[in-house]
Order: C-alpha cells, then structure tokens, then sequence
C-alpha cells in the first residue's frame, strides 16, 4: 500500500488534484510511505454545523481535522490517519485578504491539518513555535517541487 489521499466535494466545485498531490508531497517529506487520507472540501454552512457539533463553536472556520490515530500510531505504521475539512468560502476570504493565490490558501490549510493529524499542536506556545517552523518548511517544499504558485 502506499499514499492513498481521496478528495471530495460537498457543496462546491473546485479541482480536486492539485489538493491530492499537495498532500502526497506533503506526507512524503513527513516520511510517511504509507497513508490513508480523506479531504473534504465543503461550503462555510458545512464547516459551521461540524464545528458547532464538535468543537460547540457555532461558526464557520477554515479548517478542521479529526484524527484517526494521532502522531505516533501513524508514524510507526497506523496507516489510517483521518479526513481534512476545509471550507472554500473561508479559504477564498483568506487568501483574498493575504493577497495571494487559492491553491497557495489551500496548501496552507491542507499542511496545517495534515500535521494536527501527525500530533501537532499549536495551543501551547513552544509547541505552536514547532508547528509553525514545520508549515514553513513544507510550504517551501510544496513551492519547490509542485511550483505552488503565490
């Protein structure tokens, strides 16, 4: 088995691939050999309903992720690791309001939630310091090697 990433749409159109192989690009220089990954890209109201049902925040949100097996379970071999939600509308207002591409707002959002899938976390301040050298270093590699545009 090696990286099966599987996309879907509810409630918006929008090309599915380039999301597929961010996260095949992603995972790979994570090490990761072996995955299985759900992403759902969806509509603000979507995104609302799942945050206030599990997280009881009743608003839309960019992204969340709900994890299979965390951190270590997938590293050392627990291929399942979970889905990625993000909303279109919420990422469509961020990269407007940081002036830069779509695609670059999604591989944002999809490193973020592939490493809170992997364990990290950005609640506490040195941990949110890790998290954040890591998301550069990957945003990097995804510009490099996939030409992620800006």
């Amino acid at each position: 088995m090696a990286i099966c990433v599987d996309v879907a749409l509810h409630g918006v159109d929008f090309p599915v691939q380039p999301l597929a192989d961010y996260a095949q690009t992603v995972l790979t220089a994570q090490g990761i050999e072996k995955a299985e990954l759900s992403i759902l890209l969806c509509d603000d109201e979507f995104i609302q309903a799942l945050n206030a049902r599990y997280r009881n925040q009743d608003a839309a949100t960019d992204i969340l992720s709900f994890s299979m097996n965390e951190g270590e379970a997938v590293l050392q071999g627990d291929h399942v690791m979970g889905d990625v939600v993000i909303s279109l509308q919420t990422a469509e207002r961020h990269a407007a309001d940081e002036r830069h591409s779509m695609e670059r707002e999604l591989g944002i959002l999809l490193i973020h939630g592939i490493l809170h899938l992997l364990g990290y976390d950005h609640e506490r301040v040195e941990d949110a310091r890790v998290m954040e050298g890591r998301e550069r270093e990957l945003l990097s590699i995804l510009e490099s090697k996939l030409g992620l545009p800006n």
